[in-house]
């Protein structure tokens, strides 16, 4: 599961949980990317402090871990080039790409997205308010919907750059992502949280 994690928070927990479960994962990798080549021009969290917020984030999870290998590998940083190192590495496993239906509508804008769905199958969880047109995502890229496994389950209307506009004005982001988490935001002095 690949992600900024600019800050983590439970909409990405449960997403993860989802597919765990629900397709019997042996384990879920939290993955930040390094450079995300989709944000080019925007602020973005220093990665040491990223990593430190997802680590206290998925704390005693003991299926959850985080892989750095996109954060230490040169850029340009994109899944399609991160998938064959996975593959590499984790020869034995079956790979899947958890990510929400917002993302999967987006994939025909990805670098490569058919290269993407012949190295994973992709778990989808629904997002409010997004909409899958499968015959368009279809004539994008062709083979997309063999290969898909849609979760279900709650869906949240949660996403970090609404966390951090919520922290910046001084709300509480209690709730939303793990105390842990929170703690080491205000201790850290980011997104000018102060509570």
């Amino acid at each position: 599961m690949g992600g900024t994690f600019d800050p983590p928070h439970v909409g990405h927990l449960w997403l993860a949980e989802a597919a765990r479960d629900q397709l019997m994962l042996d384990q879920v990798l939290f993955m930040p990317v390094g450079e995300p080549p989709h944000k080019q021009g925007r602020e973005i969290t220093a990665v040491s402090h990223r990593l430190i917020m997802l680590q206290k984030a998925i704390n005693g999870a003991d299926k959850f871990a985080i892989d750095a290998t996109d954060i230490h590998r040169p850029p340009p940083h994109t899944t399609c080039t991160l998938l064959p190192i996975m593959q590499q590495a984790l020869s034995q496993a079956a790979l899947w790409l958890i990510i929400g239906s917002d993302s999967l509508v987006d994939l025909p804008h990805w670098v490569q997205p058919e290269t993407i769905i012949q190295q994973c199958r992709l778990a989808v969880l629904p997002r409010p308010g997004v909409e899958i047109n499968w015959p368009a995502l279809e004539t994008a890229v062709p083979g997309v919907t063999r290969i898909v496994d849609m979760l279900d389950g709650p869906t949240l209307n949660i996403s970090s750059t609404h966390l951090r506009h919520w922290a910046e004005r001084g709300r509480s982001l209690t709730y939303l992502t793990p105390t842990a988490v929170i703690t080491y935001i205000q201790q850290a002095a980011l997104y000018n949280l102060h509570r």
